[in-house]
């Protein structure tokens, strides 16, 4: 069983992640990945039968989720006579996620991260080369020594002895 997140409006990478991945698993996601089928007619081949009602049905099942897990306030204004491919696309148009915006929120926890003893040191400087990684994939790079120095220059005094080893292997 998958469970869809809501959007709420500030989720929005969040929710398409978690939609898209149910609707796969469902089974139903053939009516994102594929254009809507030829109306039929008398001649239609039962090939060509088939594809339509499996389209038919997996347009009607997403369009239904879809309604299902955005807030109704935030409804408004989506088209209501669509495919769901359409409305997933006029969702993603209203909330896409500015780049900008992630790499300075990205930046923000890079540079506001301070080791508060709770986790271990590796836990903390992996967190900060996920954030690295993270800001890569936005086309901002850091080289490796910066997050280095950011570590250590974040953590607390008693690990003053870390600091001076790593300060001082350049220079043996």
């Amino acid at each position: 069983m998958v469970t869809i997140e809501i959007l709420t409006g500030t989720n929005f990478k969040k929710w398409k992640e978690g939609f898209l991945f149910a609707m796969e698993t469902a089974d139903v996601h053939i009516s994102f990945h594929m254009d809507k089928p030829a109306n039929l007619d008398d001649r239609s081949a039962n090939d060509d039968k088939t594809i339509h009602a499996a389209w038919t049905k997996s347009n009607r099942l997403c369009l239904l989720s879809l309604k299902r897990t955005i807030k109704e306030h935030l409804k408004s204004g989506f088209p209501s006579n669509c495919i769901a491919k359409e409305l997933l696309a006029a969702v993603a148009l209203r909330y896409r996620v500015s780049s900008n915006a992630e790499i300075g929120t990205l930046l923000q926890e890079l540079f506001n991260m301070t080791y508060n003893g709770s986790r271990g040191v590796r836990d903390y400087i992996i967190r900060m080369v996920d954030y690295q990684t993270k800001l890569k994939a936005l086309n901002v790079s850091f080289l490796d020594t910066c997050i280095i120095h950011q570590a250590l220059n974040t953590l607390p005094p008693e690990f003053g002895i870390i600091k001076t080893n790593y300060r001082s292997a350049d220079e043996t």
